[in-house]
């Protein structure tokens, strides 16, 4: 019934807010994006955006039709990535991207492993913030990145969960914290807290600013040294605070039972999804954390 454009022009109108916005993100004109939508509509029988404000917004159908658009569009992507490679050499390249609060101890035995396998591996390791990795993957300068779980993930990515790591409140024993009692989030915002954020100013889906007064790094090995000369807390992985020399301790015996699990995703871009080296990488890597 529908046509791929018309898929398409439907998603990125959805996304982008407005007709126009959409035909620059697909590099058409804004009379055809509208000419797609208005066909769609037509053989619905039922309108996909209401248009009576400023811009175009789904409605209730639309909102319903949406989420089958884009896994037509993920398929057809996919299909467009195994297509590429039934052409090309199999890759010889694994470009590794690593957020610096995952252990990684095991990672040497696994790479072993896979040169093993693939004599003529060659491999890139990075160090980013998980945001950053996620972009790195999109991009394609990462073929695979290990991170630390993201709600929002882009479409063009696989994922897959590798293990969990302890992460915790810590704060410079000499802080005004370190005495204090802490019961409840609130009285942390009370002083400066120290946050990971990324090169592009995006934040941690899951370590969010709290405290009106912030700091931020892309790391957290900054973090720590911060943390450690008494500038602010921090919530920090428990291992990386364990291995590593500071003074640094748990805010407050009852708010310490706030402590969580972040879980560990390995990412990659779906074009490396049939890829054998990726493939076996992926499998290798999964090993990390048993």
């Amino acid at each position: 019934m529908f046509t791929i454009e018309q898929l398409q022009a439907f998603v990125a109108t959805s996304e982008a807010g407005s007709f126009s916005a959409a035909a620059r993100q697909l590099g058409r004109a804004q009379s055809v994006i509208s000419q797609h939508i208005m066909n769609m509509e037509l053989d619905c029988g039922v309108d996909l955006f209401e248009r009576s404000g400023r811009y175009p917004t789904l409605t209730g159908k639309g909102r319903e039709l949406l989420p089958y658009a884009l896994a037509t569009i993920s398929q057809l992507d996919r299909l467009n990535n195994k297509a590429s490679q039934l052409f090309s050499q199999p890759a010889s390249q694994l470009i590794l991207a690593v957020d610096e609060g995952i252990p990684l101890t095991r990672l040497p035995k696994a790479l072993k492993n896979l040169e093993q396998q693939f004599p003529q591996l060659q491999v890139e390791c990075l160090t980013a913030s998980s945001p950053d990795i996620i972009e790195l993957v999109k991009s394609e300068r990462a073929t695979t990145g290990i991170i630390l779980s993201e709600l929002q993930m882009p479409k063009n990515t696989d994922s897959c969960n590798l293990g969990h790591i302890g992460f915790d409140a810590f704060v410079s024993s000499e802080h005004p914290l370190a005495n204090h009692n802490v019961k409840h989030i609130d009285e942390l915002k009370q002083h400066r807290q120290l946050v990971i954020g990324s090169k592009n100013a995006d934040n941690s889906g899951f370590n969010q600013a709290v405290s009106p007064d912030i700091w931020y790094a892309d790391n957290y090995y900054i973090l720590l040294e911060l943390a450690n000369k008494g500038f602010g807390w921090c919530f920090l992985p428990e291992h990386l605070v364990a291995h590593t020399p500071n003074t640094l301790v748990k805010v407050g015996e009852e708010f310490t039972k706030l402590a969580w699990q972040v879980n560990i995703d390995l990412i990659q871009h779906q074009k490396w999804h049939s890829d054998p080296l990726h493939q076996q990488a992926r499998l290798e890597l999964q090993t990390l954390f048993e």
